[in-house]
């Protein structure tokens, strides 16, 4: 599943596309999301902004809770195929997220890096974006490359755009990668394929204007060099009471090692 261009085009871009990673896992994962929408957790939110259509939930932190999430993340190769991508020995799990844009939804969500909310750094780290409906126009949207930036991208708030935090000079300010002209890169995908992109890659997804819900699943796995740090403010998830200090690998009873099994 997993091809030495692949990763090389992983290390050079920061994203890549990987054909039927939880094909096996679609109905197991629409199963989940269901259940995640019928009993939100404490994260979930409905993403209101003035002046825009539709529903776009998002939530996450739930795989622990809901069985469908956890079946589907062992009995796919993700672990695997995430260690291969980041060149590393071990994969750790972060956090799961769902994100779901019903039909008519005109919100997009942002321009966004996922590191700078996170407490957690590293050159090995992978997202994997699924989808969970046949998707087009509502579909993923990375920059190649800019994992390799000098500065990372200060985070908002998606519903306000305010800032998450205060910046004191080491973040930039979101680009629009459109009018910059910069490459996205972006797939038409089916149900179950999966975007595996660096935490440090800028991307964004359009609203979904399409008859179709857009049902889509991610998870963010961390290798052998991630290590915990602090931000300027409060991070996102924010893991209260989870102990660690700066330096420090991932607890391993609050984020399991599921690579080598």
């Amino acid at each position: 599943m997993l091809t030495a261009q692949d990763i090389q085009t992983y290390q050079s871009d920061g994203v890549v596309l990987i054909r039927g990673l939880f094909a096996d896992q679609v109905e197991l994962l629409r199963d989940g999301i269901a259940r995640n929408m019928a009993d939100p957790g404490p994260f979930a939110s409905e993403n209101h902004r003035a002046g825009e259509s539709g529903r776009f939930f998002d939530d996450y932190c739930n795989w622990t809770r809901i069985p469908e999430f956890e079946k589907a993340i062992k009995a796919s190769p993700v672990a695997q195929v995430a260690a291969g991508l980041m060149g590393s020995e071990t994969v750790q799990m972060f956090h799961d997220h769902v994100l779901v844009k019903e039909p008519g939804t005109s919100m997009a969500t942002p321009w966004h890096q996922d590191e700078p909310y996170y407490f957690v750094q590293g050159q090995q780290t992978v997202s994997f974006w699924v989808p969970l409906d046949v998707v087009n126009e509502a579909t993923l949207r990375c920059v190649a490359g800019s994992h390799q930036w000098a500065k990372p991208v200060l985070p908002t708030r998606w519903a306000s755009e305010a800032d998450f935090f205060p910046d004191e000079g080491q973040y930039m300010a979101v680009p629009d990668p459109d009018a910059k002209g910069m490459r996205v890169v972006e797939f038409a995908m089916k149900p179950g394929d999966a975007v595996a992109f660096d935490f440090r890659t800028l991307h964004g997804a359009r609203g979904n204007n399409s008859p179709n819900r857009r049902r889509a699943f991610s998870l963010r796995l961390v290798g052998d060099d991630a290590r915990y740090v602090t931000r300027p403010g409060p991070t996102s998830p924010p893991f209260p009471g989870h102990g660690m200090i700066e330096g420090q690998r991932l607890r391993e009873d609050w984020f399991p090692v599921i690579y080598p099994k």
